[in-house]
């Protein structure tokens, strides 16, 4: 027979498949050579006793062979000579599903994007880490992959109404992921392993005879009698479709200038700022796990409170990670995290950010829906000022940033690029810093040791969503004023993170299919 259990093991229990069947033996109430076999369904780490615990859900096999669960895997036809072709401009990840999925449907995905594949794209992001010279056009947002590729790779999301999250999870391993992301409460593949897997992406859609085409930045929009026809590359080329799907991500500014140019409806959009906090990963583990263990992986944390109204918390924390330059334009500053796969650096990052409202950004009010958009870009170039340039962040120790005053030094830190000791004060928005210093001091009160001066302060967190929404139709997806166009993703507005992003990629795809 088969049962479901969930198991409470030591962190050194957790990974030895002989203690585990012991475990549901004595769970059961049988011998454990009538233990044949178990399936990990969910897998957990319980911190919040003394001694944390792995809290694993499982299926055992008792008195009958064991038979492993394996990943479902999509079948993709060929459509190389399908009728339709629908224009998807955007190869991150709501781009990169939205065409998968069209192939599913029978449908010839022509997918554009700005920037260069995975290997030219590592050269520029080189030279903007050692050198401090930006590619407008290749960089951490802009590339085969998009932001997704050089995110992190987390792929924990609260958004399950709005697709199969199993289903992603699934192609995902299908294109080269490891499988226990199917099994973590917090999965994550690591920055270093999604190349690969956007690469097999990619080779998955050419193979069945759609189309990827690099450094193909999209310029205009061929509309008539309100109906998108075709869009318009920089350098000239023109390509038909019966849709496009824009899935341009949350840094493409020119996409929504454009837009609003050419009179096609954008909204503007709550967001979120502030900087980037860096501890040892050492200390966090000590705080999160109070007894650190070798068996248990680099430890995370999440953070909110409410300050003089505002919401402040953490966002795409990353153990044993790295903190990198994700800014698109000379002259302007913005940094993100990212951790590799075994989340084995010394340093754990993490953004922290102010919710900024529309009523907040009323220096901005006559530009209309792109407030947001110009607020965001306002704080960038200040921190590009403050830091001295080429992309050198200005920074402060956690405890000088509070009492505002100037780090006489600053500790060492995980990103290339070098600080610069700044006041923050000067950078941000005086609500946002007001709402930030005392937000830490009250982190510091939820967990004794965070609040400290071993932690650095850098500037700017500034992408964390799109400050701008394209509207589109709540049932069929397309745009209200334009038929045809699809708008998607987390430049839309409508995602936030991996799996959002490529499940709203997923939805979308499938309204097309339906038109």
């Amino acid at each position: 027979m088969r049962q479901k259990l969930q198991l409470k093991l030591l962190p050194q229990e957790a990974i030895d498949p002989i203690v585990i069947r012991e475990y549901i033996a004595r769970a059961t109430g049988h011998r454990v050579d009538e233990v044949m076999g178990f399936q990990p369904e969910r897998r957990s780490i319980d911190a919040r006793s003394r001694q944390p615990h792995i809290l694993l859900s499982l299926e055992a096999f008792i008195g009958e062979p064991f038979v492993e669960d394996l990943p479902e895997r999509t079948t993709f036809p060929d459509v190389s000579a399908a009728r339709r072709q629908v224009v998807v401009v955007g190869a991150g990840p709501a781009g990169l599903f939205a065409a998968l999925k069209l192939i599913t449907n029978g449908i010839r995905p022509i997918l554009l994007e700005r920037g260069k594949d995975i290997r030219s794209r590592r050269r520029d992001l080189a030279a903007l880490n050692k050198e401090g010279v930006i590619n407008p056009e290749s960089n951490y947002c802009f590339g085969e992959g998009g932001a997704g590729t050089y995110s992190d790779g987390k792929l924990y999301t609260r958004s399950t109404k709005r697709g199969d999250v199993r289903r992603i999870l699934n192609l995902l391993v299908q294109f080269g992921a490891s499988p226990s992301i199917l099994v973590d409460a917090h999965p994550h593949i690591g920055t270093n392993k999604l190349p690969q897997i956007i690469q097999a992406m990619r080779q998955q859609i050419v193979d069945c005879g759609g189309v990827l085409r690099f450094e193909k930045k999209v310029v205009g929009f061929v509309v008539n009698d309100k109906e998108i026809r075709a869009v318009r590359t920089a350098d000239g080329d023109q390509f038909d479709g019966s849709a496009v799907i824009l899935a341009t991500g949350h840094s493409a500014r020119d996409i929504f200038h454009l837009l609003h140019q050419t009179k096609i409806l954008i909204e503007v959009k709550p967001f979120a700022l502030g900087v980037r906090i860096e501890h040892p990963q050492e200390l966090i583990d000590h705080i999160q796990y109070r007894i650190p263990s070798p068996y248990l992986p680099p430890a995370a944390y999440s953070l909110v409170e409410q300050v003089d109204q505002k919401g402040v918390f953490s966002f795409c924390m990353c153990p044993g990670g790295i903190i990198a330059p994700a800014s698109t334009d000379p002259g302007e500053l913005v940094v993100n995290g990212w951790s590799p796969s075994k989340r084995n650096n010394p340093f754990a990052n993490s953004g922290m950010v102010v919710a900024i409202e529309e009523k907040d950004m009323q220096a901005f009010q006559n530009q209309g829906p792109l407030a947001g958009l110009l607020f965001q870009q306002q704080v960038e170039q200040r921190a590009f000022e403050s830091g001295g340039g080429k992309f050198v962040a200005p920074a402060q120790r956690m405890t000088d940033f509070v009492e505002n005053r100037l780090s006489p030094d600053l500790p060492a830190c995980s990103y290339v690029p070098g600080l610069r000791s700044a006041p923050l004060k000067e950078v941000l928005p005086g609500f946002v810093y007001e709402a930030l210093r005392k937000g830490f001091r009250l982190f510091g009160e939820k967990k004794s040791g965070y609040f400290t001066r071993e932690a650095v302060v850098v500037a700017t967190e500034s992408r964390t969503s799109s400050p701008v929404r394209i509207p589109r139709d709540t049932e069929r997806l397309h745009h209200p004023q334009i038929r045809n166009l699809f708008p998607c993703g987390e430049g839309a507005g409508y995602a936030g993170g991996i799996i959002s992003a490529a499940m709203d990629g997923e939805k979308v795809a499938d309204s097309v299919a339906e038109v």
